[in-house]
């Protein structure tokens, strides 16, 4: 009895929302954005990011290290072997101790980059945590489908024609970057995503999280990330599908708990999800 009140009472409270749940997600930063002549990541907002942005961090300087060491040897050689510095030319064609230094060290230098540094970071965007949101990906030609799984729900995200950008609440230079209808997550929360594709294979990538994986029909995979930073990040199927490949981004919303709680109301009101599906706290706020 008191389970179909608080429910009777969540619908009407249901039924108040505005027609578009993300109308009230309004002055987030855009953060997660591609930049003109850009030559460094996207802010990193992401732990997997972070790792992602430190290790290529570290491989410059040891790249850069080893071009150093590289171009002063062939120098040395240079100035100390030529004809000038070195009229009669020596006869020894090889050296043995020498030749093995530099197959070995080079050789466990990768070994231990890898093991230690490389690896590490590909294991921890592999092992799937427990998720605090699930939500299915399914790429399309050429639009993604989006299913919120807890809560029974799904709606399309198509991107938005230039004249339809202002009505969204987006700038003139978020073109083919923004959609209609956005992935909304609440930030510090554990997404797990589901990614698949109905027809050809796609991708769903958003730089600023480090996460990139092929939706390939037939198959379910699983990413996941937790972003630390409110804001709006926009990504692109990353898997060439056709002739609109270019006109299927991706719009992602990171907002707070309370902002998140209200749009997961209003979601599911607007996309016919279950309203007995949503968390206690908002059912008990709704009761209340």
């Amino acid at each position: 009895m008191r389970m179909k009140l608080v429910l009777g009472m969540l619908a009407a409270a249901l039924a108040a929302v505005s027609a578009k749940a993300q109308d009230n997600i309004q002055g987030l930063e855009t953060v997660g954005i591609p930049i003109q002549d850009g030559l460094n990541f996207q802010p990193a907002v992401t732990e997997l990011m972070h790792d992602i942005v430190w290790f290529d961090n570290f491989m410059l300087v040891y790249i850069t290290v080893i071009v150093v060491l590289v171009v002063a040897l062939m120098g040395f050689v240079f100035v100390r072997f030529n004809a000038k510095a070195n009229p009669t030319p020596a006869t020894f064609t090889h050296n043995t101790p020498l030749e093995i230094t530099w197959i070995v060290i080079p050789a466990l230098s990768l070994v231990v980059i890898a093991l230690f540094l490389s690896l590490p970071v590909l294991f921890k965007q592999l092992d799937i945590p427990e998720a605090d949101v699930r939500i299915k990906a399914t790429g399309n030609q050429w639009y993604w489908t989006y299913e919120y799984q807890d809560n029974e729900f799904e709606f399309d995200s198509l991107m938005l024609a230039k004249e339809e950008l202002a009505e969204y609440g987006y700038a003139d230079d978020e073109y083919l970057l923004a959609t209609d209808t956005a992935v909304v997550i609440p930030v510090g929360a554990t997404i797990v995503m589901q990614i698949t594709g109905s027809d050809v294979i796609h991708a769903w990538k958003i730089p600023a999280f480090g996460v990139h994986q092929d939706a390939v029909p037939g198959r379910l995979a699983e990413i996941w990330f937790e972003a630390d930073r409110e804001g709006v990040y926009f990504g692109q199927c990353s898997e060439l599908c056709g002739k609109d490949h270019s006109y299927m981004p991706i719009t992602v919303k990171v907002v707070s708990q309370d902002v998140y709680d209200d749009w997961l109301v209003g979601a599911v009101e607007e996309f016919a999800g279950d309203p007995s599906t949503l968390p206690a706290r908002i059912q008990v706020a709704a009761a209340e």
